[in-house]
C-alpha cells in the first residue's frame, strides 16, 4: 500500500476537524428510521440545484446498477432511508434502475464473484486493498468520470494517492476514513467507581493503566475490562496498533520493491508480552478470545460483557444501534501511550465499482453517492442525503459525530458541521479526548505495507497461541510468524 504524502493527509484531518466540529462518517447508518422519513429525505433531495443533480432527459440510456452497499437485511431502518435514496434516483434520473446487492468485502469471496460476473456495480472495501485490486484489474478506472464531474480535486491528495495506479489513474473514491481508539461502556466504569466527580470515565492513559484499570473493572463487577480479538485478521490489525505504541515498525518497504517483514522485533515481542499478560497475569479477557471477531467485539461492549474494545469512529452504530448501548453510556478515548509512543491507527471505505461497469453505469452509481450525501459537493440533495442520514442516527440511538473527511471541499465541510450541529445527539466531551488525539499529525499511522491482510493472519495465529498457551515462548512464536510472511513478501514483491 502506498504512503505518499502522509503529512498532506493528516494536515488535512486536522485542519477539517477544527473547521467541522462534529459530523458523521458510516455508510451502514445512512439510513431513515421510518418511511415518512425517507419520503422527506426524498422530496427535499428532488430540488434541482445544479447540472450534476438535474432531471434526467427522457431520452438518456436505460442503466440498471447494483448497490452492493445496500445494508443488510437486519437493518431495517437504514434499507427504509436507501429506499428514499431510490426514490429520489427515480425523480432525478427515471432512466436508472437501483438493484439491492448487499456485499460485504470479504478477500476469500471477492475475486470469485468478480470472475464469475457477478460483482455489484458499486461496492465498499478497505484501504489496504486497492494496489492488489488495481494490479489484479479487478475493479474499474473511474478517472473519466470523476474528472468530468470536477471531483478529482476535491478528494484529498494523499487518498488520491492510495486508490491511483502509478500512471496516476483513479479506481476509487473515499466514503469516509477513522481512527482507532478505545470505546468504553460507561455503565462499567460507574459500576467500577471508575468516573470522576461530573461523571464522566477515568480512562486509561498507557497500556499499563489499562491493565490495572481492566483488573478493577472485572473485580468489582464481574465483567470482563477488555475484550481482546483473536479469531481472525482483526486481532492482528488491533495488535499492530498495540505494537507501535510499544515502538515497533511491522514491515519496511525497500529501494529496491522488496519488503521486510519486523514481526520478531524486540519491540513486537514486547507488545505480545503485554498481551499475554493480560490474559495469565491480570485476567481481565473475555472468557474465549478465540470466538471474539469484530462484529463479537461491538457486542460484548454493548451488552455490558467487557468494558473497553478498541474501536473506530465510523463504526458507532454498533455499539449502540446494533447492541443496545445508551448513548449517555458510551465514550471514546485515545489509544494509550505506551513506551514507544501514543498512535491510532488511521485508515478507511473507499468505494470501488465493478470492472465491468460501462461509464453510464459508473456515473449513475456516482449519483446514487450524491444523493446519500457521500460526495464532494452540497447541492440540495446531497445535503438532504446528510440530514436523512443524521435524523435516522437520532432515531436509532446512533452518536452523531464529527467525521474525518477525506474530501477537502470546504463547501462539503461547512454543510456536514451545520447537520451536525442541528442533530447533534451525544455530550461531545465524552469523545473529547479522543478527537483530541487523533487530530495530531504525530499520532496517526497508516496501515503497515506490503501485504497487510497477510501479516494480520500471521499475528492472529501468534495471539491464539498466547490466550490458550500460559507457557507459550512469544519470541519464537514471533519469530516463526516473521519466517512466515517474509516468505509470502517475498513470493510476491521479488527484487526488481
Amino acid at each position: 500500500m502506498k504512503k505518499k504524502l502522509i503529512s498532506l493527509l493528516l494536515c488535512t484531518v486536522m485542519a477539517a476537524a477544527m473547521l467541522t466540529g462534529c459530523g458523521d462518517e458510516t455508510t451502514s447508518n445512512s439510513s431513515s428510521s421510518a418511511n415518512d422519513t425517507s419520503s422527506e429525505a426524498s422530496a427535499e433531495s428532488s430540488v434541482e440545484t445544479d447540472e450534476s443533480t438535474e432531471e434526467a432527459d427522457s431520452t438518456e440510456e436505460a442503466v440498471t446498477i447494483t448497490l452492493g452497499i445496500w445494508p443488510e437485511d437486519t437493518l431495517t431502518e437504514d434499507i427504509a432511508v436507501h429506499e428514499g435514496y431510490v426514490a429520489t434516483m427515480a425523480e432525478l434520473h427515471p432512466n436508472v434502475t437501483c438493484v439491492p446487492a448487499y456485499y460485504k468485502y470479504s478477500t476469500d469471496t471477492f475475486m470469485p464473484m468478480v470472475e464469475s460476473g457477478n460483482c455489484p456495480t458499486i461496492f465498499e472495501s478497505w484501504f489496504t486493498e486497492p494496489q492488489k485490486l488495481i494490479s489484479q484489474g479487478a475493479i474499474a478506472d473511474i478517472t473519466d468520470e470523476l474528472e468530468a464531474r470536477g471531483w478529482l480535486d476535491a478528494m484529498n491528495p494523499s487518498i488520491r494517492e492510495l486508490l491511483s495506479d502509478d500512471n496516476g489513474r483513479v479506481y476509487g473514491i473515499p466514503r469516509d476514513g477513522y481512527a482507532l481508539g478505545l470505546m468504553l461502556n460507561v455503565e462499567l466504569f460507574e459500576e467500577a467507581g471508575l468516573v470522576d466527580e461530573d461523571g464522566y470515565p477515568l480512562y486509561p492513559k498507557t497500556w499499563d493503566e489499562l491493565a490495572e484499570t481492566a483488573k478493577t473493572i472485572k473485580e468489582k463487577t464481574g465483567f470482563a475490562g477488555l475484550c481482546l480479538l483473536a479469531k481472525d485478521n482483526s486481532g492482528g490489525w488491533h495488535f499492530s496498533n498495540i505494537a507501535w505504541c510499544f515502538g515497533a515498525t511491522l514491515c519496511t518497504e525497500n529501494a529496491d520493491g522488496t519488503f521486510t517483514a519486523n514481526l520478531a522485533s524486540d519491540e513486537a515481542i514486547a507488545a505480545m508480552e503485554y498481551v499475554k499478560s493480560l490474559k495469565w497475569e491480570y485476567d481481565v479477557l473475555t472468557a474465549d478470545p478465540l470466538n471474539e471477531d469484530w462484529g463479537s467485539g461491538f457486542t460484548q461492549l454493548g451488552t455490558g460483557g467487557a468494558a473497553m474494545y478498541i474501536g473506530a469512529n465510523d463504526a458507532v452504530q454498533q455499539p449502540t444501534q446494533v447492541n443496545g448501548l445508551a448513548l449517555d453510556k458510551f465514550a471514546m478515548c485515545p489509544i494509550p501511550e505506551g513506551p514507544g509512543g501514543q498512535y491510532s491507527l488511521y485508515g478507511g471505505t473507499p468505494y470501488f465499482f465493478s470492472k465491468d461497469a460501462t461509464s453510464a453505469e459508473i456515473n449513475a452509481a456516482l449519483d446514487y453517492l450524491e444523493i446519500m450525501g457521500k460526495a464532494p459537493v452540497a447541492t440540495e440533495a446531497a445535503v438532504a442525503g446528510m440530514k436523512a442520514d443524521a435524523e435516522n442516527k437520532v432515531a436509532q440511538g446512533v452518536p452523531v459525530l464529527q467525521r474525518f473527511p477525506c474530501w477537502i471541499a470546504q463547501d462539503v465541510l461547512d454543510a456536514e458541521a451545520a447537520v451536525v450541529e442541528e442533530y447533534g445527539n451525544v455530550d461531545p466531551k465524552m469523545f473529547e479526548s479522543y478527537f483530541e488525539a487523533t487530530a495530531s499529525d504525530g499520532n496517526l499511522r497508516l496501515e503497515e505495507p506490503g501485504e497487510t491482510q497477510d501479516m494480520y493472519a500471521e499475528l492472529t495465529k501468534v495471539l491464539q497461541e498466547v490466550i490458550i498457551n500460559e507457557n507459550a515462548d512469544v519470541a519464537a512464536l514471533m519469530q516463526q510468524a516473521n519466517d512466515n510472511y517474509q516468505a509470502i513478501l517475498d513470493d510476491k514483491y521479488p527484487a526488481e
